[in-house]
C-alpha cells in the first residue's frame, strides 16, 4: 500500500519533498525514510513546525494523484480528509499552529483544535481518501475500486470478490 500511496504523490503535478516515517526500515522506498518509535501523535507533532506540511497515511491505497491535488491545492490553514471510521487519513497544515491528536475519532479532534487556533478549514471529501485499510472487511473497496499494487498483490495471494450473498464481500480461493 505504501507504494500505491507514494506513487499517487509522485503523480501530483507539482514538486513535494515526500519523506517516509515509520516504526521500522522500509524496503524499496524511492524516498528517503525516517524511523521514530514513538507514538503517532508525538512523531507527526514533532515535524509540523515547518508549514506547509502534508500527511498521508500509507494504508490508503485508493489514493489518486487527482485526490491527493484536491488536498494540497487548498488554501486552507488545515485541509483535511475523514477517514470512513472518524479517524484522519490526511491533512496539509499551513499554519504551525495546528497539532495532531491521533486517538478515537481524530478527526473530529482534529477539526476542533484547527477552530481553538482559528485556522481556516477546508474537509476535502474524497471516497478515494476516506477508505483506508484497517480491517478485512476494508479489502472489499480495495478489490472493487483499487489499481496498484496492493490490489494486485491481493489478487495474486488468491483473494477475490463474493458477490453471491447479497453483500460484496472478499474471500480467498
Amino acid at each position: 500500500m505504501l507504494s500505491d500511496v507514494l506513487a499517487a504523490l509522485d503523480g501530483v503535478d507539482r514538486d513535494l519533498d515526500v519523506t517516509v516515517l515509520a516504526t521500522s526500515p522500509v524496503d524499496d522506498a524511492d524516498v528517503p525514510v525516517e524511523i521514530d518509535d514513538r507514538p503517532l501523535t508525538t512523531a507527526v507533532n514533532d515535524r509540523l513546525d515547518s508549514a506547509p506540511t502534508a500527511v498521508v497515511m500509507a494504508d490508503l491505497a485508493l489514493a489518486t494523484p487527482a485526490a491527493l491535488a484536491d488536498l494540497l491545492d487548498s488554501e486552507a490553514d488545515l485541509a483535511i480528509a475523514a477517514g470512513l471510521g472518524g479517524g484522519t487519513n490526511a491533512f496539509l497544515a499551513r499554519d504551525p499552529a495546528f497539532r495532531v491528536d491521533y486517538h478515537g475519532a481524530s478527526y473530529r479532534d482534529h477539526l476542533a483544535i484547527a477552530a481553538e487556533e482559528g485556522l481556516s478549514i477546508s474537509e476535502v471529501d474524497s471516497r478515494l481518501l476516506a477508505v483506508d485499510i484497517d480491517e478485512p472487511g476494508d479489502l472489499t473497496e480495495l478489490l472493487l475500486h483499487g489499481e496498484g499494487a496492493a490490489r494486485d498483490w491481493l489478487v495474486g495471494a488468491g483473494f477475490e470478490l463474493d458477490v453471491g450473498g447479497g453483500r460484496v464481500e472478499v474471500v480467498r480461493e
